[in-house]
């Protein structure tokens, strides 16, 4: 990792002798994983993979239509053998985006596991990568390649569940749990619940995510991070520098 990401994370050695791959997965939707992604690919320098092929995903909340473009990066990039280049985020991630035939056209997990280490080698930069909800190919291709997955728990009975599954499911890999989307007070009978989970599944939690309701609203396209933290974007600043540092400390070890 290079000095600029190291000082946006408020960082002040190298994480990783070599470019680090973080991955964002959850298995269900709705839990801000997007954001995580958006948010520490820019703390990171990172380039920000989207493998998210519906509208809500990363590239949309970046800027990025589809329906404008006459190329498609990343299919593109699969089909050729080539490494995409990323489009140039200012004041925002550099950007791999996605787009809905990549649903469909999907490669294997271990095509994209490859892949994405390759590219990682070739930019010399972290990757930072937002994955569709669920275990499809593209997700466990991106799991495979990570040296840290993050995935984000808001504390609803339903996200548990899914977590559940999920940590079960993926024990093997470097999991870190970020608890998102935290109410101002959280019920203590799914604070046990989380704690239940993650300990049973050894799995660490990392620094929490509070939520922020002004988040659904925002329209700006700039990384929250990347402007002057102001009364209603401090805190969630703040949170999210924790986020990066704990990733970054994850993805030594």
């Amino acid at each position: 990792m290079n000095n600029s990401s190291a000082m946006r994370a408020g960082i002040d050695a190298d994480p990783h002798p070599d470019a680090p791959i973080v991955t964002i997965a959850a298995w269900k939707g709705g839990v801000g994983k997007s954001m995580l992604a958006l948010e520490l690919a820019y703390l990171l320098d990172a380039v920000l993979v989207d493998l998210d092929w519906d509208r809500g995903g990363a590239s949309r909340a970046w800027g990025y239509r589809h329906e404008t473009r006459k190329t498609a990066p990343l299919l593109d990039a699969l089909e050729s053998g080539r490494t995409p280049k990323p489009l140039h985020g200012k004041y925002r991630a550099d950007l791999v985006p996605c787009e809905p035939d990549f649903g469909p056209n999907q490669p294997t997990a271990e095509r994209l596991t490859s892949e994405l280490e390759r590219w990682s080698g070739e930019w010399s930069r972290p990757v930072v990568v937002d994955t569709h909800p669920g275990g499809v190919a593209s997700t466990f291709g991106a799991v495979s390649a990570a040296h840290v997955v993050v995935v984000p728990a808001p504390l609803g009975t339903r996200e548990l569940e899914a977590l559940e599954g999920m940590l079960e499911e993926l024990r093997d890999y470097p999991l870190l749990v970020i608890p998102n989307m935290i109410a101002p007070i959280p019920p203590e009978r799914e604070i046990a619940r989380l704690e239940q989970i993650t300990k049973h599944a050894d799995v660490p939690v990392g620094p929490m995510v509070s939520e922020y309701r002004w988040l659904r609203r925002r329209q700006l396209r700039m990384a929250i991070t990347a402007g002057d933290p102001n009364n209603r974007t401090s805190a969630l600043v703040e949170e999210l520098r924790a986020v990066a540092k704990a990733v970054i400390q994850h993805g030594r070890v």
